[in-house]
């Protein structure tokens, strides 16, 4: 009898010891993304080069670079981007001079159809009208979801001057990773519009 309840106690300490010892079973760990480094706080200097016709503040931690293609292929001296090496985003602006006789509901129209063709991907667009303290008027689109571009704008004196602004991430275009340093951006793009001056 003593024999049986050792082999009973044997065989259930053997099968308490073996599953005991199973491994966890493997779980896919959550989605992460790359962090991004972002300044500690927003700075800025000016942009203000001889024979632009505007003028703006920028962050420090941005170079102002021009496209060089642009200017080579369709004679666009005055379109230049600043480039955020640190943080992979760069700001693209374009500035058309507004000629006399031209419609400036043709420059309006031609933003707003740049920004709506990331409708596809958008899960909406957000697009309200401003005024500068200068006087300045524009429009400054949010694009939500996985858009390329998450912010656009234009700003126009009314009269001889229009530039248009969209920021852009160089990475798949995935609203959640970007979102810290999307809103980081967002002050200061709106620093330069604040701070933009026609000549």
């Amino acid at each position: 009898m003593k024999h049986i309840y050792a082999v009973i106690t044997l065989v259930v300490s053997s099968f308490i010891f073996v599953t005991s010892c199973k491994p966890e079973p493997s779980m896919p760990k959550p989605r992460g993304y790359f962090k991004i480094d972002l300044p500690e706080t927003h700075a800025y200097k000016t942009f203000d080069s001889a024979g632009f016709p505007f003028r703006f503040e920028y962050p420090v931690y941005g170079k102002v670079v021009q496209d060089l293609n642009l200017i080579k292929e369709e004679h666009q001296p005055y379109w230049i981007n600043v480039n955020f090496p640190g943080i992979n985003a760069m700001i693209y602006l374009s500035y058309k001079a507004i000629e006399p006789g031209a419609d400036l509901n043709d420059l309006v129209r031609e933003s707003y159809k740049l920004t709506n063709a990331h409708n596809k991907k958008a899960d909406f667009i957000d697009a309200p009208a401003f005024t500068t303290k200068s006087g300045m008027e524009g429009v400054f689109y949010t694009v939500g979801g996985n858009a390329a571009s998450v912010y656009q704008f234009y700003v126009t004196d009314k009269t001889k001057h229009f530039i248009r602004g969209s920021l852009y991430f160089n990475s798949a275009p995935n609203a959640d990773s970007i979102a810290p340093a999307a809103t980081f951006l967002k002050k200061d793009i709106e620093h330069l519009i604040e701070t933009l001056q026609f000549r």
